[in-house]
């Protein structure tokens, strides 16, 4: 069973910053593309960021600039640094593949207020 322990979250001021971490297990991490997805009630998850095994990167636009993924495959976890946090970015975020397995971690809530 593959699972995914998400940490990190908090409440932060606008423009603010949050580092996240995810460990997975059960799973061969280091073949997957890893990824970070997030939620806001009543709308479907999204994926914001996501990288291969060999480090390429892509960001959804609303993030780039801002966040930065990373990942560490001797630990089987993946990092999102999230800088200039806006209201906007407050969501339940996840970690997963890009092409996500049907197991879910808890999430970690992320909320941006003033």
């Amino acid at each position: 069973q593959v699972q995914f322990v998400e940490s990190g979250g908090g409440v932060v001021q606008p423009g603010g910053s949050l580092a996240l971490s995810c460990t997975a297990s059960g799973v061969y991490f280091t073949v997957i593309t890893a990824a970070w997805w997030r939620q806001v009630p009543g709308k479907d998850r999204e994926l914001i960021a996501q990288i291969t095994r060999g480090g390429d990167i892509k960001y959804e636009d609303s993030v780039k600039g801002r966040f930065t993924i990373s990942r560490d495959n001797t630990k089987s976890s993946v990092y999102l640094q999230m800088n200039d946090l806006k209201p906007e970015d407050t969501a339940v975020y996840y970690c997963n593949a890009a092409v996500p397995f049907n197991d879910w971690g808890q999430g970690t809530q992320v909320t941006v207020s003033s």
